[in-house]
């Protein structure tokens, strides 16, 4: 048995030169699938829910080259990779819906801060109290799934010191959110965020992890995982999302893996420090990526985010060879050794090449391993 896993997968649409076109009014007109965000310059797809990682892959790749087809057909467009404007456009919003009341708000109130492209991961959990239990355990542990994803250290044609400039710059709404202690504490709480006006709707929680569902926050029955930048290539997201689902079974096995209680911080201040830990831990991750110095939320102690993937990564591995997705796991050591999408732009940066150079190289990369991917697996599947 597995867990059902899908995608929300936020893109950048633009020219073969890396420079960001808003598209999406046209897309959402003329191809069904596709989804507008505030800002017209990116488009959103989601995959649908399913067990085997055999079939998300494909979930994952066909829409893009979909996509990719009708905006050759548009106008010699593409896909652009990287979760900010990286090459220019930060100074002006780019409306897609210029009659949507929330949109307006978005605008006014955030700016293109909120311009990102990134990955939405959604696990399902359909057991109220588990489903708190595993947001607390994500929420904590997020900043090691930032640290593997971060694609995005360039804004408007510069280095900006972060790894994940995206994550470095969003507007966390509410400002501060609890770890859940139930899911009566959830619903409490964001009736409350509701009645103050510091969440517009049951949708405008912007945090690293929340609960989701189709009425929420009453009727939930899946984790969302919003901390990730965008990650180009299929295979290395399924391993994140391998690492989250196996860390996830550890926690059903284990319940003691909570941290509301089996953390050895003083237990009167436990869950408040537990929420600075993860704060700070957040803003070193989106600094710094798999090199930050992290605190654990077990005792508080320091240790760099690739080490502590690898110890999580080593836990977990024959909980997922048990389960049958082992092999989906496996990447990430390549990943730990190579660095993320980030890291592998800064060191061709730190050799000269500039930022569009290294755009452009990576949406090559980009299409030539979703051809690849196709090719190679997707027909068996489909057929």
């Amino acid at each position: 048995m597995l867990l059902s896993k899908g995608f929300e997968v936020e893109m950048y649409t633009g020219t073969p030169q890396g420079d960001v076109v808003g598209l999406s009014d046209k897309i959402v007109a003329d191809l069904d699938g596709y989804m507008r965000e505030p800002d017209s310059r990116n488009v959103e797809y989601v995959t649908a829910p399913f067990l085997q990682y055999e079939k998300l892959l494909c979930e994952l790749v066909l829409p893009r080259l979909r996509l990719r087809n009708y905006l050759q057909r548009l106008g010699n467009y593409t896909l652009i990779p990287g979760s900010t404007l990286s090459l220019g456009g930060s100074e002006s919003f780019h409306r897609s819906d210029p009659e949507n009341p929330y949109h307006t708000y978005i605008e006014q109130t955030y700016g293109t801060k909120v311009v990102t492209a990134s990955i939405h991961i959604n696990i399902g959990i359909s057991e109220p109290e588990l489903l708190m239990r595993a947001c607390r355990l994500l929420r904590v542990e997020a900043p090691l799934y930032l640290a593997l994803s971060a694609s995005s250290p360039f804004l408007d044609g510069k280095v900006t010191g972060y790894h994940s400039t995206r994550w470095g710059l969003f507007p966390q709404t509410p400002e501060y959110v609890p770890l859940f202690e139930s899911h009566a504490h959830h619903i409490e709480w964001v009736e409350a965020q509701l009645a103050a006006g510091t969440m517009q709707n049951v949708r405008h929680l912007w945090t690293s992890v929340r609960p989701n569902g189709d009425r929420r926050p009453y009727d939930l029955n899946r984790l969302e995982l919003r901390i990730c930048d965008l990650v180009s290539d299929p295979i290395s997201l399924l391993a994140i999302t391998a690492l989250i689902e196996a860390r996830l079974w550890q926690l059903i096995n284990d319940p003691s893996l909570d941290p509301l209680t089996s953390s050895t911080l003083p237990a009167s201040t436990r869950a408040s420090d537990l929420i600075d830990i993860t704060a700070s831990n957040e803003v070193a991750a989106a600094t710094s990526s798999l090199d930050a110095q992290l605190r654990r939320w077990q005792d508080g102690s320091t240790i760099l985010a690739k080490d502590w993937i690898a110890e999580i990564y080593q836990d977990v591995w024959a909980i997922a060879k048990e389960r049958g997705f082992s092999c989906f796991l496996s990447p990430l050591l390549k990943m730990l050794r190579e660095g993320n999408e980030a890291q592998q732009w800064l060191r061709l940066h730190a050799c000269g090449f500039d930022p569009r150079q290294i755009i452009n190289y990576a949406h090559l990369n980009m299409a030539e391993r979703e051809l690849e991917l196709e090719d190679k697996l997707c027909p068996s599947l489909v057929a």
